[in-house]
């Protein structure tokens, strides 16, 4: 549940949430709104491990419950909460750019696709399309920005740098940006329609830094078919993934995982990035919380075709909080959420110290070789 952050971690401030910039993000949602109708994800102990107005704590959740600390200090972001998931920690931050990329980044980029740029500068997605998104289509440059995270982003008009091209650009970007440069993730952003009324389009494409050794290469190597979806294969490089689609919003992320289950992939990883990309970023309160009830009846579908034996868990990569006055990510717990009909329910999981619990967690119900760090979460 991309965003869906539980409340500031404790070195929040050395990712400069201070203040009011600290999140909180499912409990700041539930109160901005009077309240959530969640059953499906109160009934798993969502509602006891957060304080939510809209509903009081269950006594008998059937699933375990609790909270994940972050142990990587590579930042507040997608890649970072993703691979520490899979057991892989980041020891020192991913280098961010808040005035723009160097001269020997951006006039290297220029040279290499043999145009000028727009931009270079960190900015929210939307307004940056608005405000150069003219000056692009009379051009023909694209549009570089950056944000508080640690991604190189390029924004195109579909219409004047086609598709393909655009993805040519973020290859190039990643070519460059290695080393003491090597961000993240560069991202194409590509968009359409005309000044004052631009759209961003579902052809996003994420281009990441090769990740280490991770839970999904260890599944692998024991011949258990892998399923990612959404912007989850783009973060491992595609690597490990017997089937993936990349879907784009949270209505085929849903889809798509019911399609997954009728495959013979045994670990599906989804990525619900509604929340975050739609909702958090654009600090929609009331949209964030609609997004929340419509995903707890996806999560109600999803558990009525789960089999005895199967295990679902639910958790974030980071926070955004739409309350707060910054469109940024946010340090936060994420909440986690395990059931399966063969595991003991009702269990308060407390905070754990590290999101590698859950590739602990995959390690021993698929019996292979555990990542360096975690603990099972049951």
């Amino acid at each position: 549940m991309d965003g869906c952050g539980a409340g500031a971690a404790p070195d929040a401030e050395l990712f400069g949430d201070t203040g009011d910039l600290k999140g909180n993000t499912l409990v700041n949602v539930a109160k901005a709104v009077d309240g959530i109708a969640i059953p499906t994800l109160r009934s798993l102990g969502l509602g006891n491990a957060l304080t939510l107005v809209g509903g009081a704590p269950l006594a008998h959740p059937i699933g375990r419950y609790g909270k994940l600390r972050e142990r990587s200090m590579g930042g507040k972001d997608t890649v970072t909460g993703h691979w520490e998931m899979m057991g892989v920690t980041v020891a020192k931050p991913f280098p961010t750019y808040p005035k723009g990329f160097p001269p020997e980044i951006i006039d290297e980029f220029k040279r290499r696709i043999g145009r000028d740029i727009l931009g270079n500068y960190p900015a929210s997605g939307t307004k940056i399309i608005d405000d150069l998104g003219p000056e692009h289509m009379r051009t023909g440059r694209p549009i570089v920005y950056t944000s508080a995270d640690s991604v190189f982003q390029i924004a195109c008009h579909e219409e004047i740098v086609p598709i393909e091209e655009l993805y040519h650009f973020c290859r190039v970007a990643r070519e460059i940006c290695t080393g003491e440069h090597g961000v993240q993730r560069v991202i194409a952003r590509p968009f359409e329609g005309q000044p004052g009324s631009f759209r961003r389009t579902e052809r996003r494409k994420d281009f990441p830094l090769t990740p280490p050794e991770n839970m999904i290469d260890h599944l692998a190597a024991a011949g258990i078919k892998v399923a990612g979806i959404g912007v989850v294969p783009e973060v491992f490089d595609g690597r490990g993934f017997a089937w993936k689609k990349r879907t784009q919003s949270n209505e085929e992320h849903y889809q798509a995982t019911l399609e997954a289950m009728e495959t013979d992939c045994r670990f599906i990883f989804t990525n619900f990035e509604d929340f975050d990309m739609r909702y958090g970023h654009r600090q929609d309160a009331p949209g964030f919380a609609r997004a929340l009830e419509t995903f707890d009846g996806y999560l109600k579908e999803i558990m009525s075709r789960m089999g005895p034996q199967d295990l679902i868990m639910l958790t974030a990569d980071h926070g955004n909080d739409p309350t707060s006055p910054s469109t940024d990510h946010a340090r936060e717990y994420a909440p986690i959420l395990l059931y399966s009909p063969q595991i003991e329910g009702g269990v308060n999981l407390g905070i754990r110290d590290t999101f590698a619990d859950i590739s602990a967690t995959l390690a021993k119900a698929f019996a292979v070789e555990p990542m360096p760090i975690g603990t099972p979460l049951y």
